[in-house]
């Protein structure tokens, strides 16, 4: 339908979320480092400084949820199924990928947080029930 890069453009938009969030988690390790955290604890993966933890945990976030967004864009983008609707709900999903990391990384907002996640599912639920629609159909 609407095959065009306009499907890829939400997924560049998460993977740059991904890419500032390991600035970020570099940025918070260097300053675990320099208060005097061991690098022992980096070499074997064994714990995270408290001054980098919220970022670290975010972070896995970004190769969880996520990676079923990328699937279905690609999935979409490869069938044809892609359609304004579809590219909006992409949007829509990176939007709460941005809020969840905002609400994540400033504090203790476990309810908006966990709202952005419930609707970014349910808007990943959506591109998926629109492939299948899409698929058995045509």
């Amino acid at each position: 339908m609407l095959s065009t890069s306009a499907t890829i453009w939400p997924m560049i938009a998460h993977v740059v979320l991904v890419f500032f969030l390991y600035i970020q988690l570099g940025r918070k390790r260097a300053q675990a480092l320099a208060g005097g955290y061991s690098g022992e604890s980096f070499r074997e993966n064994l714990s995270e400084p408290k001054e980098s933890l919220l970022v670290h945990n975010n972070l896995k976030n970004q190769f969880e949820l996520p990676m079923l967004f990328h699937a279905a864009s690609l999935a979409l983008y490869a069938t044809t199924a892609d359609n304004v609707g579809t590219v909006i709900l992409g949007w829509i999903f990176v939007v709460t990928r941005y809020a969840h990391t905002f609400f994540h990384l400033s504090g203790t907002r476990l309810r908006y947080r966990r709202w952005s996640f419930i609707l970014g599912l349910l808007v990943l639920l959506g591109m998926w029930l629109w492939l299948a629609v899409w698929m058995i159909f045509n």
